[in-house]
C-alpha cells in the first residue's frame, strides 16, 4: 500500500541507528488526505478532568503542523488499562484540553472503528482534527491483531507515530498500522529518537551516563548496555549499596540487594574489559530513617555506620561526578543519585544536575535524560528545561537505553535500499544524509 499514491515525498527521511533511517512529516504532502496520529494522551485524572496536560501539550505540535497543510488529522490514543468499554476510560474528556492545545475545535467519536467513525471522518474538512475513542475499549488493540489493524487502516491514507512512549509495545495502533499505511515519525517520535540516537548510536565523546534508582534488579540489561558504550558510568541512589556491598563495603541499613553482590562484581568486571570507568560513592549521607528533618551526617563510604542508612551521594562524591564529567560532552542520565523527594537528600543530584545543566545552556554538554524519576528529580533540581532533551517516555526510554528494539520505532524504519529506489537527488546516493 506504500508504494501507489503514497503521500511522502522522496527526501522526507531522517538517519538514525547508523544506516537505518525514518520518515518525517516535513515533507509529507497530506494535502485532503486522511492522516492517523497515534499520539500519547494517556494523561492523569482525577473525577473527569486531566490533572496535566504536558503530554496533550506535547503532542499538538504535530497535530497543528499536519493540519495546517491540509490534513484531515485523526487522532488514536489510549487511556488507562480499560477491560473492554469502561466508561471510567472514556476519552471525551480530553477533547475540551486538547482542543485548547491545538487552538481549534476538535470533533469527537464514541469508538475508534465502525460505520458512525467512518460517516464522522467523511465529513471532516481539510484541517480539521478529530479525537476517536479509547483503542484499548477493542481486546483487538493489544493483541495487535490483523483485522483490527486493518479496520483502523481503513479510516485513513497515511499514518504517523507519535507516542515514543508506547513504542515499546507491539499493539495495532503502534506498529500494525505501520505495515499497512505509508508511515512517518511525529514530531514527538522525531525529537525521541534524533536526541537518543546523539547520546548514544552516534554521541560526541567522551559520553556518560548517570544511572540511579533503588534497584540493580531492575537495570541489569541497562547497566550491562550501557558499559560497552560509555566512557564514564556513574552510579548512584540505592543501587550504588548494592556496589559498594560487592567491594566489600559495610552498607548498615541501607536498602542493598546482598544477593546480586556477585552480579554487581561482574558487571564492574565487563566494565573494565570494556575500558569503562564506572564512578561510585565515594562519601554518603546517612540518617537513622527516611524522613523529613531526620538527623543525618556525611561519612565515608568505608564507615557507614551500622544503624544508619544512605539516602544520598555525599558532596565529595558530587565533586567527583563533576569532575568526571568535566571532560565529557555527552551525558545520558536515568535515575536521581539520592532519594531526592525529601530534603536534604537532594543535594548531590540537585548540585550535579544544575553544573550539568549550566554546561548545556553554554554548549559544552550534550544532556538526555529520562525514564522513572529522572523526570521529576530534574524538574525538582529546576533543570527540566535547560537540559538539551527531557524524554517522558519510561518504559520505551529504559527498553532504548537497554539496547532492545522497539517494535513501534522499527516498523518506521527505512533501509537503504528503500532510499535508493525513491531517486530523491539529494547526492545521499541512500546511504544516509537525506533529509
Amino acid at each position: 500500500m506504500r508504494a501507489e499514491g503514497s503521500p511522502f515525498r522522496p527526501n522526507s527521511i531522517q538517519i538514525i541507528k547508523g544506516a537505518v533511517m525514518f520518515r518525517t512529516i516535513d515533507k509529507l504532502d497530506v494535502q485532503g488526505k486522511r492522516v492517523l496520529v497515534r499520539a500519547d494522551l494517556n494523561v492523569p485524572a482525577k473525577d473527569g478532568k486531566v490533572t496535566d496536560t504536558t503530554r496533550i501539550d506535547r503532542s499538538a505540535a504535530t497535530l497543528i503542523q499536519l493540519a495546517a497543510k491540509g490534513a484531515k488529522v485523526i487522532v488514536l490514543t489510549h487511556f488507562g488499562r480499560p477491560k473492554g468499554r469502561e466508561d471510567k476510560y472514556s476519552q471525551k474528556l480530553l477533547v475540551e484540553p486538547l482542543a485548547k492545545a491545538v487552538g481549534k475545535a476538535v470533533a469527537w467519536a464514541d469508538d475508534c472503528i465502525g460505520p458512525d467513525v467512518e460517516k464522522l471522518i467523511a465529513s471532516m474538512k481539510d484541517g480539521d482534527i478529530a479525537l476517536l475513542e479509547n483503542v484499548r475499549f477493542h481486546p483487538e488493540e493489544e493483541k495487535n491483531d490483523p483485522a483490527f489493524a486493518k479496520a483502523l487502516a481503513a479510516l485513513g491514507d497515511a499514518y504517523v507515530n507519535d507516542a515514543f512512549s508506547t513504542a515499546h509495545r507491539a499493539h495495532a495502533s503502534t506498529e500494525g498500522l505501520a505495515h499497512l499505511l505509508p508511515a512517518a515519525a511525529g514530531r514527538l517520535m522525531q525529537a525521541e529518537l534524533e536526541a537518543l540516537g546523539k547520546a548514544l548510536e552516534a554521541p560526541e565523546k567522551p559520553v556518560a551516563a548517570i544511572v540511579g534508582g533503588a534497584k540493580v534488579s531492575t537495570k541489569l540489561d541497562l547497566l550491562g548496555n550501557l558499559v560497552s558504550k560509555v566512557d564514564y558510568l556513574i552510579i548512584g541512589g540505592g543501587m550504588a549499596n548494592t556496589f559498594l556491598f560487592a567491594q566489600g563495603k559495610q552498607v548498615g541499613k541501607s536498602l542493598c540487594e546482598k544477593d546480586l553482590a556477585d552480579t554487581a562484581r561482574a558487571i564492574l568486571e565487563k566494565a573494565k574489559e570494556a575500558k569503562c570507568h564506572i564512578v561510585l560513592p565515594v562519601d554518603a549521607v546517612v540518617a537513622g530513617e527516611f524522613a523529613e528533618n531526620a538527623a543525618n551526617e556525611v561519612v565515608s563510604v568505608d564507615a557507614v555506620p551500622a544503624d544508619k542508612m544512605i539516602l544520598d551521594a555525599g558532596p565529595a562524591s558530587a565533586e567527583a561526578i563533576i569532575d568526571r564529567l568535566g571532560g565529557c560532552k555527552t551525558l545520558v542520565w536515568n535515575g536521581p543519585l539520592g532519594a531526592f523527594e525529601i530534603a536534604p537528600f537532594d543535594k548531590a543530584t540537585n548540585a550535579v544536575a544544575q553544573w550539568a545543566a549550566e554546561r548545556t545552556l553554554q554548549g559544552k554538554l550534550l544532556t538526555v535524560g529520562g525514564g522513572g524519576d529522572t523526570v521529576s528529580a530534574l524538574a525538582k533540581a529546576g533543570v527540566e528545561e535547560k537540559f538539551s532533551y527531557i524524554s517522558t517516555a519510561g518504559g520505551a526510554f529504559l527498553e532504548w537505553l537497554e539496547g532492545k528494539e522497539l517494535p513501534g520505532v522499527a516498523a518506521l524504519h527505512v533501509q537503504p535500499e528503500q532510499v535508493r529506489g525513491t531517486g530523491c537527488g539529494c547526492g545521499a546516493g541512500g546511504a544516509g544524509g537525506c533529509g
